[in-house]
């Protein structure tokens, strides 16, 4: 019976939820463990109380799962009682009244402005593929998008006039993203020239291109973006989500509406995009520490 209840679970969240196949495959196998811990105990799923979900949790602890992996495991085992009581499979959702375990969130790392003009300056827009790079970066910061939606991006999901791509994200959810003054300039400068020079009359809709005439792997744009860094000097280890926690924290710090960038970075969840604003804090606390003489500690 519980074989076919998450079955018909995860038929739900394709089907109706347009769940991402990745989060999908992670919440199957955590309701699986679960299924499997209640066989193991002899405990049906229609009747699985508040302390059975408590026992599981613990002996997830007892095998090593952190913290916040264990927060994620209840975060699915609460979507799929929550399922099965709207659809009256189950009288009730063992999972109420629980709280997600706590665990430290670490601070996003970001580079500065200064790191990031030396990045954008970093490849030779004389040449084809150094104009092709330097518009791919400055999408990349302009937008805050994610490398996966980066290499993506198709020839029709960038206006250029009215300055905005077209991104579909996790869960198949599509939302709109301004373009700055600057990534219009360089997406259109790779568009008249680079691009054709680079396809050499073969044909593809993907907008950022390689010389076999197909769009990046994401791996591709992490060599890549790795290789100007260096270039640039920038010596801290970047990968393409430290742009996009650049291009958030640097909107953030300059006063823009918590909700508007959360919908830029296609955050499901506003608690997600509000480490931005410990980011900024901590930047202002390490500034006052540093300045004002009355300050009660000294900063590092």
């Amino acid at each position: 019976m519980s074989d076919a209840l998450l079955d018909v679970y995860i038929t739900y969240l394709r089907a109706e939820r347009n769940v991402a196949p990745k989060t999908v495959d992670a919440y199957a196998r955590d309701v699986r463990d679960w299924l499997d811990d209640l066989s193991r105990r002899k405990v049906a799923v229609e009747s699985a109380s508040r302390d059975d979900v408590l026992e599981h949790l613990a002996w997830l602890r007892r095998k090593g799962l952190s913290p916040r992996s264990t927060a994620r495991h209840l975060a699915a085992l609460r979507g799929f009682h929550r399922f099965l009581e709207d659809e009256k499979l189950a009288p009730g959702n063992p999972t109420d009244d629980l709280d997600t375990p706590r665990h430290a969130r670490t601070l996003p790392v970001f580079l500065t402005l200064d790191e990031v003009e030396a990045l954008l300056k970093a490849p030779n827009v004389n040449s084809p593929a150094g104009l092709r790079d330097r518009a791919m970066i400055e999408v990349l910061y302009a937008t805050g998008l994610r490398v996966s939606e980066l290499v993506k991006l198709q020839l029709n999901d960038v206006n250029l006039v009215d300055g905005y791509v077209m991104v579909m994200g996790k869960g198949r959810k599509e939302r709109v993203v301004p373009l700055g003054k600057h990534a219009i300039e360089f997406v259109a400068a790779y568009l008249g020239s680079a691009r054709p020079m680079i396809l050499k009359g073969r044909e593809t809709r993907a907008l950022f291109v390689t010389p076999r005439g197909a769009g990046f792997s994401r791996m591709g744009f992490w060599k890549l973006l790795r290789r100007h860094a260096l270039t640039a000097g920038i010596t801290k280890a970047l990968s393409p989500h430290k742009l996009r926690h650049s291009f958030a924290t640097h909107l953030v710090e300059r006063g823009a509406d918590l909700r508007a960038v959360q919908a830029m970075l296609g955050h499901a969840d506003l608690a997600t995009t509000q480490i931005y604003t410990h980011v900024d804090t901590q930047r202002l606390r390490t500034t006052y520490d540093r300045h004002h003489p009355r300050s009660r500690r000294k900063a590092s």
